[in-house]
């Protein structure tokens, strides 16, 4: 009964955000404002340009346009929180509120990392394996694919959502970050966090690192088929089909590892600006990653722009 009650007494957090000067809030306010509309709008104007250009309509843009539909809900998870904190004199969240976040962030963040492992595997594919691409990736695999990049993921972030409701929360109610995340939550429990530490050690760190490592695995593969080209332009318009992918891979990974691929002990607000690089940044960059260094994408939103002006 004591222990429920120890529970029951933290309704709310308190998150410090990014700072907790007065002067710097309504600049960060207008600043994250900007870049979630700018990734609200990119990422929509993507899905858009695939559905109506026919010439996308292709496996590697129907992934994509499923990831700009996973980051549109990502950063929305996360932003809008943010910019009420900036304008309120109590950034608080309600105990329900932040699990909840919490679920989200882990759910649609491994979806994120799914959907890139299945676009390296469909690169791995056309590269590779050119003369079986549309019997390996017929459109029912590829639903298959999504599908399971979609839904695979909440089960992990239920998992952990599910532990951490578990513990009891009965001194500090104030988090060290601008979101809900499973570290400074777990630093604040008073009671005993092995369980979860084990969980995040051994089943996060195979969720996080499985897809990577088969990313690794199909540019391996796909670099040892490359280099047995002939022709400097068939190497290079090899490489400029992977060349955004691996742009948006490495931005993704090398600050998501950066954060979570060490104990929670070593938590640290220096692992804020990682956190806004995978979860805010990275959403906003990836349409413009991938329409800069794609002709063909670069002219269906041409053709959807010229559409809207006539």
């Amino acid at each position: 009964m004591e222990r429920v009650n120890q529970t029951s007494s933290v309704s709310e957090f308190i998150l410090l955000g990014l700072s907790s000067r007065p002067e710097d809030q309504k600049p960060l306010f207008v600043l994250f404002l900007t870049i979630y509309l700018i990734t609200i709008s990119g990422n929509l104007l993507i899905i858009l340009a695939i559905r109506s250009d026919a010439r996308l309509q292709t496996p590697m843009y129907f992934f994509l346009s499923f990831l700009s539909f996973t980051d549109i809900c990502f950063t929305t998870t996360i932003v809008p929180k943010m910019l009420v904190n900036f304008l309120s004199e109590r950034k608080v969240i309600s105990y329900a509120g932040c699990l909840t976040q919490m679920y989200f962030i882990y759910a649609l963040g491994n979806s994120d990392s799914c959907l890139l492992a299945v676009m390296a595997f469909d690169r791995y594919v056309a590269i590779c394996d050119p003369f079986h691409y549309i019997t390996t990736m017929s459109h029912s695999r590829c639903v298959l694919l999504v599908a399971f990049s979609c839904s695979f993921p909440h089960l992990h972030s239920l998992l952990h959502t599910l532990l951490l409701n578990l513990l009891t929360f009965c001194d500090s109610n104030v988090i060290h970050h601008f979101l809900c995340d499973l570290s400074p939550l777990m630093k604040l429990s008073c009671s005993p966090t092995f369980v979860n530490e084990i969980v995040v050690l051994i089943e996060g760190s195979i969720i996080l690192v499985t897809p990577f490592l088969c990313i690794a695995l199909s540019y391996i593969r796909i670099l040892i088929t490359v280099l047995k080209i002939p022709s400097t332009s068939g190497k290079h318009k090899a490489f400029s089909t992977c060349g955004s992918h691996l742009t948006v891979v490495a931005l993704f990974y090398g600050s998501i590892f950066y954060v979570y691929l060490q104990p929670v002990s070593t938590y640290s607000v220096k692992d804020h600006i990682a956190t806004i690089v995978y979860t805010v940044l990275s959403s906003m960059l990836n349409p413009f990653i991938y329409s800069l260094r794609n002709k063909d994408l670069k002219q269906g939103l041409g053709k959807l722009t010229n559409r809207w002006r006539s």
